[in-house]
């Protein structure tokens, strides 16, 4: 019981600090705020169980490649939009990777908010007598529906004060989960029922799973598309602490999951973590539903706003966001009831990491010596995990 209240006493503050009026009046704090709501989404429910089954004790170590990994690819796309600010006539061979980097990230956006959301209609049932594949398919429908219709009658600026309070519950609940899972995590320490537990995959399968996972670091990209909203220098900077912050986050989360819980016990589903929550505090759960359906909305609302800008960008400002909400909406829904969920998580991780290995081209063409070199040879990796990764739940 002094748990429960000290987790949501701590859940609360943090909320109250989000919300506090000087801190959302801040332009780089808004800016962030859409790149951090689409890399927090879905990777915080999957990654854990995930790396603590498949990997053992090197899940931290997995952790903080996929974070360094992302740093990297984070750091061409931010080289592409300094050069962008200043670059009035590119080459035709910039302006062909250009468009054809952004088709692959729309694939992209459609695929991962249709990932995003059938998560979300999965947690969303998960504790209800009506646990049901059907029924989470019906509520991942409506939200579908609630998120164009937002779009449509707001754009971007209606799309981002609803990404704001939930990104900012999401936030807060992350911050009672990691309290929470630090209490337990100290309690085992002195028990001495930590579990130092061997990795269940062969070396190729190891690296072509990390390949895979890649999709649960993945938003980062957003802040490229906000150029009608924020100016350049802002979205770079947006983006490097939108990367920090999250990478602080899935280090200190996986650090303290990996060692407490003994073999068998971790189980690969969707919402495994949920019931693995209530060893550590009966509060939890409840929680951190409230928190998955946060951070499935608001990563679903990011990559919603960014496909309607991506769109404008691709059309020269002919084609209206709304345009790309609705298709995105419509492609999602069609996606929902045709397709396997783990399918769309495999989808999502080749599209990205074919997003990923053309910017790194673009900014290799855009670069000078080792920089040039470095960039390529991202690309070059870009390439393989679109080829050779797969799914996260593979």
């Amino acid at each position: 019981m002094i748990l429960d209240i000290a987790i949501l006493a701590f859940a609360a503050a943090m909320g109250l600090f989000m919300f506090w009026p000087r801190m959302r009046a801040r332009p780089g704090w808004r800016a962030m705020i859409t790149p951090l709501a689409s890399i927090i989404g879905s990777g915080f429910l999957v990654l854990g169980p995930i790396l603590q089954v498949r990997y053992g004790w090197l899940a931290p170590a997995v952790m903080a490649a996929l974070c360094l990994l992302a740093w990297a690819f984070g750091s061409a796309i931010r080289h592409n939009i300094a050069c962008l600010e200043h670059e009035t006539a590119p080459a035709h061979g910039i302006r062909g990777l250009e468009t054809l980097s952004s088709v692959a990230l729309g694939v992209a956006y459609v695929i991962s908010v249709a990932y995003y959301l059938n998560l979300f209609g999965a947690f969303a049932v998960s504790l209800t007598p009506w646990d049901t594949s059907l029924n989470a398919k019906i509520v991942t429908t409506v939200v579908f529906v609630v998120i164009a219709a937002a779009g449509l009658s707001g754009g971007f600026k209606r799309l981002e004060r609803m990404e704001y309070a939930s990104v900012s519950l999401k936030l807060a609940i992350i911050a009672g989960l990691l309290l929470g899972l630090a209490v337990y995590f100290l309690s085992e320490t002195s028990k001495g029922t930590l579990y130092l537990l061997p990795p269940d995959l062969g070396p190729l399968e190891a690296v072509r799973l990390g390949f895979g996972l890649i999709v649960t670091v993945q938003g980062f990209e957003t802040a490229r598309y906000m150029g009608r909203n924020y100016d350049a220098p802002t979205r770079i900077r947006a983006m490097k602490l939108a990367q920090w912050l999250s990478a602080g986050i899935y280090m200190v989360y996986i650090v303290l999951l990996a060692y407490v819980f003994p073999p068998g016990e971790m189980k690969l589903t969707e919402t495994a973590i949920i019931e693995m929550m209530r060893v550590v505090a009966p509060i939890l759960p409840v929680m951190l539903v409230a928190a998955a359906l946060a951070a499935q909305f608001s990563a679903a609302v990011a990559d919603t706003g960014g496909a309607g800008g991506l769109a404008a960008e691709l059309s020269h400002n002919r084609l209206r966001p709304g345009f790309a909400y609705v298709m995105l909406v419509a492609l999602g829904i069609a996606l929902t009831w045709t397709v396997d969920l783990f399918a769309i998580i495999s989808y999502a991780s080749r599209a990205f990491a074919a997003y990923y290995a053309l910017q790194s081209a673009l900014a290799a063409l855009r670069a000078q010596g080792g920089q040039r070199l470095r960039y390529a040879g991202l690309a070059v990796l870009g390439a393989a995990i679109a080829i050779f990764g797969i799914s996260a739940e593979g």
